[in-house]
């Protein structure tokens, strides 16, 4: 098995830009086409689109890291890890995306253990892209042919006293996510989908995003790793970090709340388990 001797995790996440760069190309040229939206037995959309950027990604890592298991949510969602192994969500926000709304990303990450070590975030429609290795960066994305990105550290802001930004799903609220904001004093609520959420906190442009209902580990693998670099955290019930590779739960996440400022950590009551969808 292909290994990462002499790769820092700066350097893969480097590498990793790259291939989500070029998925992201492959969205937006899809994304004013006849969509051909079905419904997957989740109940969630998928499209050709997220096929197509899944099966480009896929490639692009076996070529780089030959032999390093994909767990992906279209076409490997039930693949084995091992002591890496890579978490891909080729179209977060499938139905922004069928909506055209723009706030759609590809999210790559790669595990160690069970815990991200690199990571990205690429949002095609909005220009604009954050890595994660060591250090958390964004930069905006390259257009036409160049591939130069203009990196710039991301990090995240103190919580201010009152009037904290919380990021909400436009399609997912629940009784128990709005429990926890309660206790916190919340001044705004921004809606905004997919994993930009944990970007734009990583980017100090917000404070807080809860999720109680049920989400999969590829949604939020690459966005939680550059949120944690970037000087944040992704806490679960307890205050514990998420961990990621648990087969055995079919990859799924249990409620937690992703932070800017970490010492609104201990404010935070999550439930235990999941709310429905």
């Amino acid at each position: 098995m292909m290994r990462f001797d002499g790769q820092t995790p700066d350097d893969i996440a480097l590498r990793l830009a790259h291939i989500a760069w070029e998925a992201g190309r492959v969205l937006l040229g899809m994304e004013n086409a006849l969509v051909d939206k079905r419904i997957k037995d989740d109940g969630t959309p998928t499209t050709d689109a997220d096929l197509a950027a899944e099966e480009l990604i896929i490639r692009r890592l076996n070529e780089a890291w030959h032999g390093v298991p994909v767990v992906a949510e279209e076409t490997s969602s039930t693949a084995q890890t091992d002591d890496y192994f890579f978490l891909v969500d080729p179209l977060d926000g499938t139905g922004d995306f069928i909506r055209g709304t723009g706030e759609y990303s590809v999210n790559i990450a790669l595990i160690r253990g069970n815990r991200p070590m690199a990571a990205v975030v690429a949002a095609p429609a909005m220009g604009s892209i954050w890595i994660a290795g060591e250090a958390a960066r964004l930069s905006t994305l390259p257009n036409g042919g160049d591939t130069d990105f203009d990196w710039r550290e991301a990090k995240v802001r103190p919580a201010p006293e009152k009037d904290l930004v919380a990021l909400v799903s436009r399609r997912h609220g629940d009784i128990a996510t709005e429990a926890c904001l309660s206790v916190l004093s919340i001044g705004t609520r921004r809606m905004t989908s997919s994993a930009l959420k944990f970007c734009l906190i990583a980017s100090g442009e917000a404070d807080i995003y809860v999720r109680c209902g049920p989400t999969m580990e590829w949604d939020t693998a690459a966005g939680d790793h550059i949120l944690t670099c970037a000087g944040g955290s992704v806490v679960g019930p307890g205050g514990a970090p998420l961990t990621y590779g648990h087969e055995d739960k079919g990859y799924r996440n249990g409620p937690f709340a992703a932070i800017g400022d970490t010492a609104l950590a201990p404010r935070l009551d999550l439930p235990v388990s999941a709310s429905a969808a």
